[in-house]
């Protein structure tokens, strides 16, 4: 698993938004080859979501052989509601990009048989031959999507009975009327989201530090349910320096150490974008140019510890 961790929150973001644009780059997506990437709602990826549209609007990135797929939605909420997650999505991401409707999946909290809605939800993520990046975001009890504590670590997507606690939080966007807060929502299962070829989580900000230090430190529990990424074999977390407060120092500087040995003594030339060594040359041998550790990390910034 790998450990990012930048300054702040606009240096998480920037992050992460690059890392997507350098991964669709790289897996050169076509119509019938599209790169299909989860996505996650609430207030985590809001600054990543914007990055990515600065990015488009720079013509470093195209989403028209994208094809997404989110991790929630309200029960019973109008699409067009403004806090519907459809809603959300096309307001901070899909309306500014050149991505096709018909490759937008969110799930429908109007279907007539949710359950039906969820299988056939899993059904076409099978049929586009699974996800390829999954990015997500927690809240402060390490709840991914809306599998909150107790949550099986094999579930797949279903409708779920928000917690008591959920619901009085969002109450601030329903007007501050616990009545007007949706009580059911659908959401991707943690299987669900595990199942993708490499998981990216943003952990921002000291409320959510106690959360990381779970996901890190201990074990895979179900009360944590972010913790499952531990058992991902392409799981990355990135943070800002607040979310590392309940983390060990020794733990924060053995994965800054890895970042730095891959930088500095390996060279960003030698790795993948996912952090793999893909050859060892010594920057003194004949057959390779001489490198400049000052300007690797900068010309290619998405490389970071991955064991």
């Amino acid at each position: 698993m790998r450990l990012i961790v930048r300054e702040d929150y606009s240096e998480v973001s920037s992050y992460i938004a690059n890392y997507i644009k350098e991964r669709i780059k790289q897996f050169k997506p076509t119509a019938d080859r599209p790169f299909v990437l989860g996505l996650p709602t609430g207030s985590s990826p809001i600054g990543t979501y914007k990055k990515l549209v600065e990015l488009y609007k720079a013509k470093e990135l195209s989403f028209e052989h994208v094809v997404t797929f989110n991790m929630d939605e309200y029960v019973g909420l109008p699409r067009d509601h403004p806090e519907s997650y459809h809603s959300f999505m096309w307001t901070n991401l899909f309306m500014h990009v050149d991505i096709k409707p018909e490759n937008v999946h969110i799930l429908d909290g109007n279907a007539a048989d949710l359950d039906e809605e969820c299988k056939r939800f899993e059904a076409e993520i099978a049929r586009v031959g699974g996800i390829e990046l999954f990015l997500g975001g927690i809240g402060p009890d390490g709840h991914i999507a809306f599998n909150e504590p107790g949550s099986s670590l094999t579930s797949r997507t279903r409708v779920k009975t928000l917690a008591y606690e959920t619901i009085i939080a969002n109450a601030r966007f329903f007007d501050g009327d616990v009545s007007k807060v949706p009580k059911l929502a659908l959401t991707v299962g943690v299987a669900t989201v595990m199942d993708a070829r490499e998981v990216c989580i943003i952990i921002t900000g000291a409320h959510k530090s106690i959360a990381l230090a779970k996901c890190i430190e201990e074990g895979v529990n179900h009360m944590w349910t972010v913790s499952a990424i531990q058992m991902h074999p392409k799981g990355l977390i990135v943070c800002d320096e607040d979310a590392t407060l309940e983390l060990h120092v020794k733990t924060v500087k053995y994965f800054k150490s890895i970042e730095h040995v891959h930088h500095s003594l390996i060279g960003a030339e030698n790795l993948s974008l996912q952090g793999g060594v893909k050859q060892l040359r010594s920057p003194t041998s004949p057959t390779s140019p001489t490198v400049n550790t000052s300007s690797s990390q900068h010309k290619n910034p998405m490389n970071g510890p991955y064991e």
